[in-house]
């Protein structure tokens, strides 16, 4: 199977994360996988996603969970709220583990 091609973004937070050590991810919830599906649907800036995505309740933690687990992350050196949200290498293959999703 082809590795999909990324975004110039993308790219520049991969070859800077490529060293990281991949452990196999702890069952995901229905809403991580949503947040991934979303991210990897089209690209979201930071401010778009914490419109959509934060949540005051604290048992809502989606978006902290994933940066946690290293699902996601911000690219780019633009002001945080421009910054890009890009699934990482570890995002994508928890994603693809869930393809129903």
């Amino acid at each position: 199977m082809g590795r999909r091609s990324l975004n110039p973004l993308q790219a520049q937070f991969e070859s800077a994360h490529d060293e990281q050590v991949m452990t196999e991810p702890a069952d995901l919830s229905a809403l991580t996988l949503q947040l991934l599906g979303w991210v990897a649907s089209q690209p979201r800036s930071y401010s778009e996603a914490m419109e959509a995505w934060r949540s005051t309740c604290p048992r809502m933690t989606i978006w902290e969970d994933a940066v946690s687990e290293g699902f996601i992350a911000l690219a780019g050196r633009a002001a945080m709220r421009d910054r890009i949200v890009v699934l990482t290498t570890r995002g994508r293959a928890a994603l693809s583990g869930h393809a129903d999703v």
